[in-house]
Parts: structure tokens; C-alpha cells; sequence
């Protein structure tokens, strides 16, 4: 996987226990178009600390332009932003 580390849009629910469950998400392409992935399955679930900001990884498998593909997000804790960090 390539690190990609690109800010997204994000839609997602957390559960009566609060834990978070992505759904889908937009991200720009390299020519300024948008593009909607919806998550089919979340592979890995884990918390890490990146330069002190705790994060939630989600390591997803989706089926992108016809292709399984497996990509990592990432959700700071802090700021409530989300990014797709590898792809």
C-alpha cells in the first residue's frame, strides 16, 4: 500500500456502545473530480498515537472501479478529521 494521506469526507454511525463504523466517504481525484468509495468491510480496528494526536485506524476493503482494493483511514481523535492514509 502507498501512504495517500489526503483528507475525506466522511459518513459514519457509532453504535449504542460508541464505537465508530464507517460507511462511505469523497475524496478528490488528481484532477480535481470527486469520488465516492462505500466501505464494504472493516477489516482491522486499532488506536494509535501519531505525533501525540491519538487516532482510530480502520483498515477497509472496498470494491473501487471494479477492483477489490484494501485502503487504510484514519479518524483524529481530537479534531474529529478523517483522512485516507494508505491506499
Amino acid at each position: 500500500m502507498k501512504i495517500v494521506a489526503k483528507p475525506i469526507e466522511m459518513i459514519c454511525w457509532f453504535d449504542k456502545e460508541g464505537i465508530l463504523h464507517p460507511l462511505k466517504f469523497r475524496f478528490e481525484n488528481l484532477d480535481d473530480s470527486n469520488f465516492v468509495v462505500k466501505v464494504d468491510r472493516v477489516i482491522i480496528r486499532d488506536k494509535e498515537r501519531l505525533a501525540g494526536n491519538e487516532m482510530l485506524v480502520f483498515r477497509c476493503q472496498s470494491i473501487i472501479a471494479g477492483i477489490e482494493k484494501i485502503y487504510e483511514l484514519k479518524f483524529e481523535v481530537r479534531s474529529c478529521k478523517w483522512m485516507i492514509y494508505k491506499m
